[in-house]
This record gives C-alpha cells, sequence and structure tokens, in this order.
C-alpha cells in the first residue's frame, strides 16, 4: 500500500492492473482506514483515468456474489450520485414505472453516502425487503418486473471502505462505479452521471461490451434528465444533446424537484408521485427519465416510450408494482 500511495502522491497514474490490485487489497483488509481514507482522498484531487475506473470496476465485479437474473433480461437505471442538486428519487422512481411498463427492472442502489436520501434508504422506509438470495429475487422480478439489489449485500468488498466514506460524507471515486458493478450483470442499462468527463469514460468503457445503454448527463450538472435545461445523452449508437422541449415538455426550475431535508420527507415525495399526487414537473421529470429506460430495452423511439411511461405512472401500474413488492417483502 505505501508503494501505492507513494505513487498517487506523486501524481503518477495508476495501471488498470494496479488499480484492480489496489481494491482486492482494502478488501482483503490489507489497508487500514487511514490509508484506505488517503487512497480515496487522492481522487478527489485530481480526475480518474479511464484505466483505473476499469481497473476498479473490473475488482468489485470479480469481487462481488453474483446473481443470475439472465433469463428476464433485466435493464438498470442507476445514477452515480455526487451532483450536489438534492432532487427527489428520480431514478428509483423512473424504475418503478419502467417496471410497470412492463420491462423487467434489476435496480442497484445502496444508502446515500453525499446526499439527503438514496435508493435504499426510501425502499427500506416503504417496506422493501433487501436480500441476495436468488429465489427470491426471481420471485420479485417474475410478479412484479422489479427486484431490488441492495449494493453491500453483493459487494462484500466494499465493508471495509463504507465507514470511511461515510466519514469522509463526501462523493468518492466509489460513485463513479456504482452504476458499473450491478452483480446482475444486466445486459441493458441506463445511467446518469455528475460529469461530462465521466459520461465520455462510461460511453468508453461501454463501447467496448455488449450492453445497451443509454448515459445521461444533464449539462447544467444533475445525474439525470432533469428537464431544467438540455441533457447529453450518449448511446450505442450516437451522441446528442436534448433539450426539454424535444422531450415534449417545458423546461421547469429546480426548486421544483427538490428531494426534501430527510428520508422522511424523500418517502413522502416518492409514494406521492408513485401514487399520482405528483406536480406536473415531478411527473413529467420521472417520465422523461422512464421513457429513456424503455426507449434503450424495446429499441422503440423515445415518443412511443414516453406514452408508455406516462401511462405507467397515470393508470397505477407503477404503484401497483410497488406494492407487489411490498408484499413480498412481509
Amino acid at each position: 500500500m505505501k508503494n501505492t500511495l507513494n505513487k498517487l502522491t506523486h501524481h503518477q497514474i495508476l495501471s488498470k492492473e494496479e488499480a484492480k490490485e489496489s481494491l482486492i487489497q482494502i478488501s482483503k483488509g490489507d489497508f487500514n482506514t487511514t490509508q484506505i481514507a488517503a487512497f480515496l482522498t487522492t481522487y478527489m484531487m485530481r480526475s480518474i483515468r479511464v484505466q483505473e475506473l476499469e481497473g476498479f470496476r473490473d475488482a468489485l465485479l470479480e469481487l462481488c456474489i453474483s446473481i443470475d437474473l439472465s433469463a428476464y433480461q433485466p435493464i438498470d437505471l442507476c445514477g452515480t450520485g455526487g451532483d450536489h442538486k438534492n432532487t427527489f428519487n428520480i431514478s428509483t422512481l423512473a424504475s418503478f414505472i419502467t417496471a410497470g411498463a412492463g420491462i423487467p427492472v434489476a435496480k442497484h442502489g445502496n444508502y446515500s453516502v453525499s446526499s439527503v436520501s438514496g435508493s435504499s434508504n426510501v425502499l427500506e422506509s416503504l417496506g422493501i425487503k433487501f436480500s441476495n438470495e436468488e429465489a427470491f429475487l426471481q420471485r420479485c422480478i417474475e410478479e412484479t418486473n422489479l427486484c431490488v439489489l441492495h449494493a453491500p449485500l453483493f459487494h462484500p468488498a466494499m465493508k471495509a471502505v463504507a465507514p470511511v466514506r461515510k466519514d469522509l460524507a463526501v462523493k468518492t471515486f466509489f460513485n463513479m462505479l456504482g452504476p458499473m458493478v450491478n452483480p446482475a450483470f444486466p445486459t441493458k442499462q441506463v445511467v446518469g452521471v455528475f460529469s461530462l468527463e465521466l459520461a465520455r469514460m462510461y460511453h468508453y468503457l461501454y463501447q467496448n461490451t455488449s450492453k445497451k445503454y443509454t448515459i445521461v448527463h444533464a449539462l447544467n450538472g444533475y445525474d439525470e434528465v432533469s428537464l431544467t435545461g438540455d441533457t447529453k445523452i450518449y448511446t450505442n449508437q450516437r451522441e446528442s444533446v436534448l433539450s426539454p422541449q424535444e422531450l415534449g415538455f417545458k423546461k421547469i426550475e429546480a426548486k421544483e424537484i427538490y428531494g426534501g431535508n430527510s428520508v422522511e420527507e424523500a418517502t413522502k415525495l416518492f409514494y406521492n408521485i408513485l401514487s399520482g399526487k405528483g406536480s406536473s414537473a415531478q411527473n413529467a421529470v420521472v417520465i422523461a427519465n422512464s421513457a429513456l429506460a424503455i426507449s434503450t430495452s424495446k429499441q422503440i423511439g423515445i415518443e412511443e416510450a414516453l406514452a408508455l411511461a406516462e401511462e405507467s405512472l397515470l393508470s397505477g401500474k407503477a404503484l401497483e408494482t410497488l406494492k407487489q413488492l411490498q408484499k413480498i417483502s412481509l
């Protein structure tokens, strides 16, 4: 570890293999908490390089408890977080809307580190059971089109890092890794990222896979389609910039998608929106993000996908997905 820290503090770049080995050593307990904090802090001081991100990703995927959901060909909707915008749980709501539209979803998520409420905080508050048992997860996806993959249950390698991340309480490169290390290895994914630089790195890495993907970065900093401005989109076929109007919506204000000051507030917002009691701005944002997932999964145009997303939310199908998942969790 000393050699690695010396290298990093002298502004040197780790190779893909060195990055991978560093995380494997951390998972084995070879680094103490002070060393882990120093290691993480290095990447707050400079940008991570693509080969380092790739090495860290490969380490976590190699060490994870994998789950086989390939028969369902699910999509994952996951954001990096770390955008400091404190929106409500948009990608998690979009996951339920996507499932309500008949598309299997394997939702990877975690507790919040740098924001008020992560997806796991809200889902736990709503009584959703977290499990890494394959039979239970398969039942969830068969009966509701959605299963929840709570990251700590699948990534034992993260146990050594979790207390340090919590104490630091700021985004680290683990935020960047979250969407890349879904233990179900989904072949379809919508990823929201907090910077244009990271969007480009994801696009570069995903181009070398068989994954059908859409990578999203709002140009004013959100890790999702916020409708507060234009959004940069990367897919297998192209890259583009979409305005709210091009998605069929008017531009909204940041305050209209505020996520509250506590897990309780975030949970109430989540349930109200899923119950059809959201504001027009809240509904527009979750429908827009859901439509990207539906379009990515079904390989259909955005207009058709928007109609399916709206129908899922307003008909109550998305809410029914939640209610069924709550029953299975009892």
